[in-house]
């Protein structure tokens, strides 16, 4: 676990509204990306008051390359974009995507990495916020906030790289992919130019962490996934624990469910994109029992 306790991971519509009226409000992150590209028009279009908009592609990554399609953005370009968003080293922050915090979770973990503790993602998104209509929602780009100073101090979430994702893999650890189904089996590939996963990871979806309306399942309900799929942790578990995906994104999603229910583990963040930059061999099809 990580300083922040578990259940702060996560916060719900109706709570961010209430400190949003408090004395020292969060600041809000606006991470919305579909459809593989930020999703910018829609912030404009509507988005929680104050919230500050940060593009995915240009903001929490740096550019593609041999460490996949999103490797980690260096130190110093990161801490200038949490400084451009009013963040100093106490803020409390608050971040969102569109529904299901596949995306917001990518913020989340960046910010963690970089030393802040007090982040949490809004359960549900924007779709939970404009909920039965009552929630204010502000158009146009707004105003930009105060320059923040925080100091990025990297390092506060564990990482992994290739290498050691595939000594994983190997010594009774788990590599688990979040991806879709049908993506990790190699059964279609829309975003890399070979389909299939990486030998030895263990399928994951992050859908199987939520509800239809986009909500996280209850902690009890992650815990016994997280169980059925590594081992329940009092029992030792299955060893050392990383999470992938295709660029390093969605995995995140992976990382705040565990640290939801106390559990610790480690971002791949070149992912698949990264693997096959490097020029990794790759396995199609179920792969091994139960993914």
């Amino acid at each position: 676990m990580t300083d922040t306790d578990a259940d702060d991971v996560l916060i719900s519509a109706a709570d961010l509204a209430v400190a949003l009226d408090g004395d020292h409000p969060p600041i809000v992150l606006d991470i919305r990306w579909v459809a593989g590209k930020t999703d910018r028009d829609a912030h404009l279009a509507g988005h929680i008051p104050a919230a500050f908009f940060l593009d995915l592609d240009a903001d929490l990554a740096a550019p593609p390359g041999i460490g996949g399609r999103h490797p980690l953005p260096a130190p110093a370009d990161l801490q200038a974009v949490w400084r451009r968003a009013g963040i100093d080293d106490r803020s409390s922050v608050v971040v969102y995507d569109n529904r299901d915090s596949s995306v917001a979770a990518r913020a989340w973990w960046l910010l963690r990495w970089s030393g802040l503790t007090d982040v949490r993602v809004l359960d549900g998104g924007f779709a939970a916020w404009v909920d039965g209509g009552s929630r204010p929602v502000e158009s146009g780009p707004g105003p930009a906030p105060v320059p923040g100073s925080v100091t990025v101090v990297p390092g506060g979430m564990p990482t992994v790289d290739a290498d050691r994702a595939r000594v994983i893999t190997l010594g009774g650890g788990t590599l688990l992919d979040a991806r879709a189904r049908e993506r990790y089996r190699g059964e279609l590939e829309p975003l890399d130019p070979i389909a299939g996963h990486i030998p030895g990871a263990v399928n994951l979806p992050l859908t199987d962490l939520l509800v239809p309306d986009g909500t996280f399942r209850t902690p009890a309900e992650i815990a016994a996934t997280f169980d059925e799929v590594l081992g329940p942790e009092d029992a030792g578990g299955s060893g050392e624990v990383a999470a992938s995906c295709g660029s390093g994104v969605t995995a995140c999603h992976l990382i705040l469910a565990a640290a939801r229910v106390g559990r610790s583990i480690s971002l791949y963040p070149g992912s698949y994109s990264g693997w096959l930059a490097l020029g990794r061999p790759v396995s199609v099809g179920a792969g091994v029992p139960g993914a």
